[in-house]
């Protein structure tokens, strides 16, 4: 057995990259046609083909109309077969009236394998490279695939990686190929500047980009790693989020990162130019179609006369457009907004012209990048298909969208010439990112003690698009388990799909004198009326119980505890429905918009217990400045019994730190202070609370470690017992409970981790305080 090294920085002389050899000889086959048209075998003799027939190798002569094969017949033929790729060394020289060609058939690769290779596996590698087993071996493919293997580590944050190719001769023409890597160091990012901002600081910026400097949470987050696709994503994303804070003509203009000795790592500088601030002028639409009515498009427009000037605004009112005139029967128009400055005035007008697009039509959508996930996930994003007509503005919602799906590291889709002139063929490059999750959380929560937590998750099941979650909690009076699994267009519609199973067990506390189980499941269908709408249909059965738990104070059980408990397990047959309705920036750490949610259930089809249920949520944000936002929320909710019946115990409200901070767990609402009783919080059918909350970075602390600081005012109350009051002392007074307090939240991995300080301001003499609180859960 022998082994040889390709040098890596040898240039080959006459080789090309060839495809592999069973496609290269399929296409070295003449056509039926052809064959009858090949020099005879006495003109054209072949030495040293092994594999490929001599046949085939004349096939790719062509005499001259007189006959001869002149040298340039002898040229083309020699060029040709040298283009297959098969061949190391190819020659033709002259015998007389004949040509004789001289062949040395290029291995065939049994083959391909990585080693030294850690950090990237070897399915990621096999798709960067294209030297493939029972290919032909090529020197420059080799070469070439040296260099992509170099990327996709540079991609990981490794610049210092070193790819040795190592052939091994397994005789018979068959080699096997091994890329011997070196990986070596972490290069990462170390510093990110920013130049030219002046309106939005350092902090607010770093937000906006995906790219983040080193620090003590790196290893869970990886985003200090050097990646230049995604550099290049975070400069669109900083044009863009200016661009919908009002500055119309905004550039980054370079996103440059230099290695830097000193610090062992990248910094990363990106320059902005600003611009100006502008608002909105006039905004009319005009259309330059014959026989469509504008009229019907001019109600359309999302951007408002006066309002700041929003990017995003102008590109969703193009959808709007273009979707709405493809209904009216015109696929080929489209809405282009035409920006009309005014500097001084700080103005921008802007008129959205209708016209007819050129007549061009989607012959085909090629897919590739997806080495996992299915090309269907990646084409149901599009709202036109193969025969469409192409529209731009619906090919750049559909790279949004996949953008938005958190599917993949980069998302590009550009167009290629189809077959005529009026054809177009759509490249989609998507790379496959990692989507699964896998934490463990341990900590102190106020309401369920001690805990550890348990999350195991696939956001991109086998590349279906299926989200599957499950999450494992036990703590010191609490334990659950909660399954889910969703499905986001559901029988190739957009809806989505989903089931949750889940099962709660909690002890008796300090807050409350009695245990309670809960265990059921939820049926869920969600309906997306537009961008910043939908609804959410569910059905929901579950079983509820409570449990008398003995105490050492010998008092007795309030008599709804005691009431609720004889009454034994129930279950709750539900109907319901959420709209909800947003115009946030960031889903996660939002600084602008309004998020509202209507939510109403409807118990009683089926079951034991009949009941109405009504919750709304309303939440603002606007940013005060780059490092200050402010928010408001108001909440509130009302609960009837019907058919009859009460509503039970464990579906009424019950004030607590959700709704004012500073109060414990079932700490305010209609209570049962009968003497020699427990005294618990016995709920209300009723409640409201408002919450007033500045929102800030904290100083001196990077904005990288999710660090949120905040101050708020609540205010809110739980009124309105609806059980009975026989013989028994409730206070159901409607009492304005309110609390002022700062608070701290950390958007670790594990989800968002919050401790709170609050003082209750007003309270009723028998309500319940607790200054103090620890939480997890989301923003």
């Amino acid at each position: 057995m022998k082994s040889s090294r390709i040098t890596p920085w040898k240039r080959p002389q006459r080789l090309r990259i060839a495809a592999c050899w069973v496609a290269g000889t399929v296409a070295l086959l003449p056509m039926t046609s052809a064959v009858a048209a090949q020099p005879s075998r006495d003109l054209i003799v072949v030495e040293g083909n092994r594999r490929v027939d001599a046949e085939t190798v004349r096939s790719y002569f062509h005499a001259a109309p007189d006959g001869q094969f002149d040298d340039a017949a002898r040229d083309a033929a020699l060029k040709a077969l040298i283009a297959t790729g098969l061949f190391d060394k190819v020659s033709i020289d002259r015998s007389g009236e004949r040509l004789v060609v001289h062949l040395s058939e290029a291995p065939v690769l049994d083959r391909v394998a990585f080693e030294g290779n850690k950090k990237v596996k070897d399915a990621d590698l096999q798709a960067a490279i294209a030297s493939k087993p029972r290919g032909a071996l090529q020197r420059a493919t080799v070469q070439a695939d040296v260099n992509s293997i170099i990327e996709a580590y540079r991609h990981v944050g490794r610049d210092d990686v070193r790819v040795e190719p190592d052939i091994i001769d397994r005789g018979n023409g068959r080699v096997d190929l091994v890329y011997a890597i070196t990986e070596g160091a972490k290069t990462t990012v170390r510093q990110i500047n920013f130049t030219g901002n002046h309106v939005f600081g350092k902090r607010q910026l770093n937000a906006v980009i995906k790219t983040s400097a080193t620090n003590m949470l790196s290893f869970l987050t990886g985003g200090d790693v050097y990646d230049p696709d995604r550099i290049s994503q975070d400069q669109e994303q900083l044009r863009l989020y200016y661009r919908s804070k009002g500055y119309a003509d905004v550039a980054v203009t370079s996103a440059r990162a230099e290695y830097d000795p000193a610090i062992k790592g990248f910094a990363l500088t990106f320059a902005i130019d600003e611009g100006l601030l502008y608002h909105f002028g006039d905004v009319s639409v005009t259309c330059d179609i014959p026989g469509l009515d504008c009229d019907k498009l001019r109600r359309l427009p999302l951007a408002r006369s006066g309002a700041v000037f929003d990017g995003n605004a102008l590109d969703k009112t193009s959808e709007v457009l273009a979707i709405e005139m493809a209904k009216l029967g015109y696929p080929f128009a489209r809405a282009t907004p035409r920006l009309d400055r005014e500097p001084a005035a700080q103005r921008v007008g802007i008129t959205f012209v209708i016209d007819q697009g050129p007549r061009t039509y989607v012959e085909r959508i090629d897919i590739h990048g997806n080495t996992r996930t299915r090309d269907y996930v990646i084409r149901r994003e599009f709202d036109i298909a193969e025969g469409d007509p192409y529209n731009k503005t619906l090919i750049d919602r559909a790279e949004r969208h996949l953008k938005n799906l958190n599917y993949f590291k980069t998302v590009k889709i550009s167009n290629k010439p189809g077959s005529t002139p009026d054809r177009v063929v759509l490249d989609v490059e998507a790379i496959d990112q990692s989507t699964g999750d896998f934490n463990i959380a341990g900590g102190y929560s106020t309401t369920d003690g001690a805990l550890v937590e348990l999350k195991v998750g696939e956001r991109n099941l086998y590349g279906s698009g299926k989200n599957v979650q499950a999450t494992f909690t036990y703590g010191q009076y609490a334990r659950g388990v909660d399954l889910a699994v969703s499905e986001p267009y559901f029988l190739g519609t957009k809806v989505a799909a989903g089931i949750e199973l889940f099962g709660r067990q909690n002890d008796a506390t300090s807050y409350q004198s009695y245990a309670s189980t809960i265990y059921g499941a939820t049926l869920q269908l969600g309906t997306p009326i537009n961008e910043q709408l939908g609804v959410q249909w569910r059905y929901s059965i579950y079983n509820q119980n409570i449990t008398l738990v003995p105490n050492s104070s010998g008092l007795t059980p309030s008599l709804p505890i005691q009431q609720a408990a004889a009454a034994g397990p129930a279950w709750v047959s539900s109907v319901g429905s959420t709209a909800t309705y947003s115009t946030l920036d960031n889903t996660k750490s939002p600084t602008n918009g309004i998020k509202s949610q209507l939510s109403q259930d409807l118990a009683g089809l089926g079951g034991d217990v009949k009941f109405l249920r009504t919750v709304e949520d309303v939440r603002y944000y606007k940013s005060i400045n780059s490092d200050l936002t402010g928010m408001v929320r108001a909440q509130g909710g009302y609960i009837t019994g019907w058919g009859g019946q009460q509503v039970p115990l464990m579906n009424n409200f019950f004030g607590g730190p959700t709704m004012v901070r500073g109060f414990a767990t079932n700490g305010f609402g209609p209570r049962d202070l009968t003497p020699g009783t427990t005294m618990d919080n016995v709920g209300g059918s009723m409640y409201w609370a408002t919450t007033a909350e500045l929102q800030s970075g904290i100083p001196g602390v990077p904005d990288e470690y999710g660090l949120k600081a905040s101050a708020f005012v609540d205010a809110g109350s739980v009124f309105r017992y609806s059980g009975s009051t026989s013989s028994l002392q409730v206070a159901n007074k409607s009492v304005v409970r309110s609390s002022v307090g700062a608070g701290l939240t950390w958007a670790s991995p594990f989800g968002a981790l919050t401790v709170d300080y609050a003082v209750p301001l007003t309270k009723a003499a028998y309500d319940v305080v607790q200054p103090l609180r620890f939480s997890a859960g989301g923003f």
